[in-house]
């Protein structure tokens, strides 16, 4: 595969956004600084660099929408109401769109982004398909009015929720990509394999996902997880972390583990043989612009 088939998305903003900028995110929650000059200010940077890098390389950018927190009791606890929440997707939907704007030589999805409804390393609150699909229908339906070209559903941790969103997605008629992390060993945080978590979600859902993603885990996690070259095949994109612990020594860390941006690179690329429908690459936590620009080179 050329780089020219390979769109290019971007790392883990809420680090950045902690520890490069010192930006205080309670609950690990981007969207409130929509509301704060100094915060919209250092979100409209972080963006601009993955375009300008973008641009250089020739590539398309799918920019997500800084919405991983904004669902409803995520949004409760940080005080907001369903309404005052379902503007915030909205204006994060209008905010990308204006970043996007000062590059128009780019090309472009604008993909507005969900969480889990519990943690994004550990099962928890966990929902059968039906409270799945109507829990997410919430924030889904915001995005979709607000103009978004496709859902992702990064930092699934269990294949039940992942099919609500599915079914969600579906009813509304948006195209979605649901994404699981994986642990070192390549299960899910519910001890679920990969390849059988995409296998139910496809069968529960008729296989309209447009394809799946993997986040939020480094590449040599993931390649653990690659065993089943159906359910592999059906893998289109990586976002991957810069280090190499697990979930639970990352969620005790107090500093930022960057790993080595180069090594990243040729450890992504290594996954090329056994994912030939990658079509999106880009980063999750510890990842910035330079980890991100030596994974499209070294694929």
């Amino acid at each position: 595969m050329k780089t020219s088939d390979i769109s290019m998305t971007d790392g883990g903003i809420e680090t950045v956004l902690v520890f490069h900028e010192g930006i205080d995110l309670p609950d690990f929650a981007a969207f409130p600084l929509l509301y704060d000059e100094t915060g919209r200010v250092a979100m409209r940077r972080y963006f601009e660099t993955f375009l300008s890098i973008a641009q250089q390389r020739g590539v398309p950018f799918v920019m997500g929408t800084p919405t991983w927190r904004a669902n409803r009791e995520w949004g409760e606890r940080l005080g907001y109401t369903p309404d005052a929440l379902a503007r915030a997707n909205a204006e994060a939907v209008a905010f990308v769109r204006e970043v996007a704007a000062s590059h128009p030589a780019v090309e472009i999805v604008v993909e507005g982004v969900l969480g889990p409804r519990g943690d994004g390393y550990v099962v928890t609150n966990r929902m059968t398909v039906d409270e799945a699909e109507a829990y997410h229908s919430e924030q889904i339906a915001s995005l979709v009015n607000a103009g978004v070209d496709r859902i992702s559903a990064l930092t699934m941790t269990y294949a039940e929720e992942a099919i609500g969103v599915v079914r969600a997605a579906r009813a509304l008629g948006v195209p979605v990509v649901p994404s699981f992390t994986v642990e070192v060993d390549g299960s899910l945080p519910d001890g679920t394999s990969l390849g059988e978590a995409i296998e139910l979600v496809d069968a529960a859902t008729d296989a309209a996902a447009a394809y799946f993603m993997v986040n939020c885990a480094h590449p040599t996690h993931i390649s653990h997880a690659l065993d089943n070259p159906a359910t592999a095949d059906r893998i289109g994109a990586l976002r991957v972390n810069a280090s190499k612990r697990s979930h639970a020594e990352l969620d005790e860390a107090e500093e930022l583990d960057e790993g080595d941006p180069v090594a990243l690179g040729i450890d992504n690329a290594a996954l090329k043989i056994m994912l030939p429908r990658v079509q999106v690459l880009g980063g999750c936590c510890g990842t910035d612009a330079r980890h991100v620009a030596e994974i499209i080179d070294a694929w």
